[in-house]
Formats: structure tokens, C-alpha cells, sequence
């Protein structure tokens, strides 16, 4: 009798990228130039629009629906080699962290693993956060030091990672993404210039990584022969927020930065992430290695 198990529909080179926003769209590209057929998943009609011209493929799914229809997407198309969740959370949405990352998450891979049937399964890599460590006062973390994460966002990101990672469509990868800054996205510059006070103690530790930087991790943890099941992703240079505040405010020509530091342990946690395991395992050299020399670049001032 013939085996009924279900096999792949789909070469290597067809790839599914959930959640096309500021990361997610760069990553979708990156791909795209290199060959690959991507999937991009958005919520919004307008948004696939803008997505098929830009040669991807759009679905439009809600993560957090009970019938996302994750089954149709893959019988029409086939079991990706790859795929990337880098879901944002919409606050105007309705729904919770948890809906999204934990509940919608493991319905993406429930489908993946019964599509695939006997197969190896596609590489799996999750957008998680260095939030999950919460505060740690200034000391260095790496994938060893124990998660604790002081906000629902980092304690769910840190159950989806658990999902992620016991899951039959699993183990993936979880990239624990330091603070995503480029173009059109400096986090408080808009506080800066109306002279509003950031929440944040200025003398605890920045952490960042340049968004195409970033990309660059996700693709190279996709095409990577093998690779561990977590890694911390910065350029690995942190900075005092006095200094990167202060560096933009004097490239914005906005006033001196005020600070609000009775926010600090609750917003501004302070920490120095490693990512020498990504280095190691991976190569990775970061692009824009430099943040002040960067930002400087990103509002074209001199550096």
C-alpha cells in the first residue's frame, strides 16, 4: 500500500516571512534579491499591495485568528524551507501579547509539522527580545544568564521561545534582538525635539543593532549548515543613553536631553548583552558596528 504521509510541496528556495513590518520587510527582500520565492504575511489589503510590488508574494493572515488558514497557505504553496515570525504587537488590535506570540505562534507550527509529514522540518527563526532579562544592573548577559523579565512582553516572548522550542516543528531559533534602530526609526527622537523627559536613567547601558544588520542575522541563521537554538543579537557595542540621546539631540539640533529616572528600572533596564556566541557560530560581523557614527549617517550630519 502506498504511504499516505504527506511530503513537501515546495523546493529550498521557498521561504515564509510572518509579520512584513520594519524587520520583517527587510528580511523578505533580502531573500527575494537572493533568489528565494518568500511568502509575506501582513494583516492590511493596502499592505499586501505595497508587498507585491516589491516582488513577494502577500498573504493576508491574522495570527490571532482560531483559522488563520496557515493549511491553505501551505497545500497552495508548499512547506517553506524557512521561515521567519517577526509578528509586531498592535496595541489597537484587541488582542494580548499572548494571543499573538504564544497562541498564534504555536497554530503556525501545529500546521507546519502536519503539512511536512515525514520531512525534515523548515528552519523556524523567532523575533524575541534581550527584554526577557529585564534589569540586571549594569552586568553582562549572555544565552546563559537566566531570563527575568520584568514586563508581559518579555515574559511572553520568553513563553514562546519554550514553545518554539519543544514544538515537533521545532527546535528552531530564537534571536533575542537587542534595541532596532535605522531608517526611519530613532526610538524617543520625537521626545527629543519637544524637550520631554525619557523615562530612563541616562548613566544605565544602551543596547542596539542596526536593522539591516539584523536581517543580515536572519538570513545567516537560515542558510547556516547548523545552528544553536538561541543567540543574542546586538552589534555589541553598548553605550550609555546619556551618550546616544545626547548624539541625537545634537544632530537634531533639539534641546539638551531631560530624564525622567523614576521609570528607570521599569523602562530603561539596564544591561550590557554579549553576542559572542553569534559571532562565534556564526561569523557575524555587524555592518554598522558604530551606533553614534551611524545615527549620525541616518540624519546625514557629519560624523
Amino acid at each position: 500500500m502506498a504511504s499516505t504521509a504527506k511530503q513537501p510541496l515546495a523546493g529550498p528556495d521557498r521561504r515564509l516571512v510572518v509579520g512584513c513590518g520594519y524587520l520583517g520587510e527587510r528580511v523578505a527582500r533580502r531573500w527575494a534579491a537572493a533568489g528565494s520565492q518568500v511568502v509575506a504575511t501582513t494583516r492590511r489589503d493596502a499592505r499586501a499591495d505595497a508587498l507585491k510590488m516589491l516582488g513577494l508574494e502577500p498573504a493576508v493572515v491574522d495570527v490571532t485568528a482560531s483559522d488563520p488558514g496557515w493549511e491553505r497557505l501551505l497545500d497552495r504553496g508548499g512547506v517553506p524551507a524557512a521561515v521567519f515570525w517577526g509578528v509586531g504587537f498592535d496595541r489597537t488590535a484587541g488582542t494580548t501579547h499572548h494571543d499573538v506570540h504564544v497562541h498564534g505562534l504555536r497554530r503556525l507550527l501545529d500546521a507546519l509539522a502536519a503539512a511536512r509529514g515525514s520531512a525534515p522540518p523548515p528552519r523556524v527563526i523567532l523575533s524575541s527580545s534581550t527584554g526577557v532579562w529585564g534589569d540586571a544592573g549594569g552586568d553582562i548577559v549572555t544565552e546563559a544568564t537566566p531570563p527575568c523579565p520584568a514586563r508581559e512582553a518579555g515574559r511572553v516572548l520568553l513563553e514562546a521561545e519554550s514553545v518554539l522550542a519543544t514544538h515537533p516543528a521545532g527546535p528552531g531559533t530564537a534571536l533575542r534582538f537587542a534595541g532596532l534602530y535605522g531608517p526611519g526609526r530613532l526610538p524617543r527622537i520625537a521626545d527629543l525635539e519637544a524637550g520631554r523627559p525619557i523615562a530612563a536613567d541616562p548613566d544605565s547601558w544602551l543596547n542596539l543593532i542596526h536593522v539591516d544588520d539584523a536581517a543580515a542575522v536572519v538570513s545567516a541563521v537560515a542558510d547556516a549548515p547548523s545552528v544553536g537554538g538561541l543567540y543574542v543579537v546586538s552589534d555589541g557595542r553598548p553605550i550609555r543613553r546619556r551618550e546616544w540621546y545626547g548624539r541625537i539631540a545634537a544632530l537634531t539640533g533639539s534641546p539638551e536631553p531631560r530624564w525622567d529616572p523614576t521609570a528607570a528600572r521599569e523602562r530603561g533596564a539596564d544591561k550590557r548583552v554579549d553576542p559572542a556566541r553569534l559571532v562565534a557560530d556564526l561569523g557575524f560581523r555587524p555592518v554598522h558596528p558604530d551606533a553614534l557614527a551611524a545615527v549620525a549617517v541616518l540624519l546625514d550630519r557629519p560624523v
